[in-house]
């Protein structure tokens, strides 16, 4: 019998290891499939560092960093890479910055609201306490059977679970508690 588990554990590893999927990944996969959770989602490239030019205008998008090309095809590959996956969302939430607003609408998976408390943490530095309790009192509000996607930025997702997320990274929390604690992390390649 404890052959025949570490056989079945050898070929698992061996699967996830030949199809790029790692440990993290798997549990974000089934965290997801199985309902009730968060995805927090950082925006797809958007070159220029961390911020926006200065002047910038939240309603103006070319006053603001943008999504590169490839963000604009990363977006659109991750979104045909969570279909595929079977990931479906029952709500999707965006900060209000146009590089997010793209990222979410170009995943083509439904349609878009934007929600002010998970806007930029680090343009908006002032308010990064406020914002970020924002984002884990929706979080903790989150009791739907589907899943809740938000795409924000990568310092939000750091403040609210110590993160720091790669661009179009997802990292996975339960649904349901303010704690916002990471279950898994995706990145769909």
């Amino acid at each position: 019998m404890q052959h025949l588990r570490l056989a079945i554990l050898t070929a698992l590893v061996g699967f996830f290891a030949l199809s790029g999927i790692t440990h993290a990944a798997a549990d974000a996969l089934k965290a997801l499939r199985a309902g009730g959770h968060v995805a927090l989602m950082r925006h797809a490239d958007a070159p220029g560092g961390f911020g926006d030019p200065p002047g910038f205008r939240i309603d103006d998008c070319a006053t603001q960093r943008n999504l590169s090309a490839k963000g604009r095809a990363d977006a659109s590959r991750i979104g045909a890479r969570l279909k595929s996956e079977g990931i479906a969302f029952e709500r999707i939430a965006s900060s209000p910055w146009c590089r997010c607003v793209d990222t979410a609408t170009l995943l083509n998976l439904g349609p878009v609201e934007t929600e002010a408390t998970f806007g930029n943490v680090v343009v908006l530095s002032d308010q990064r306490e406020g914002l970020t309790a924002g984002a884990r009192a929706l979080i903790g509000k989150w009791t739907g059977r589907g899943n809740l996607l938000v795409v924000t930025h990568g310092a939000n997702i750091q403040a609210l679970t110590g993160i720091q997320p790669a661009s179009g990274e997802i990292v996975v929390v339960a649904g349901g508690s303010g704690r916002a604690d990471p279950v898994g992390r995706l990145i769909l390649d």
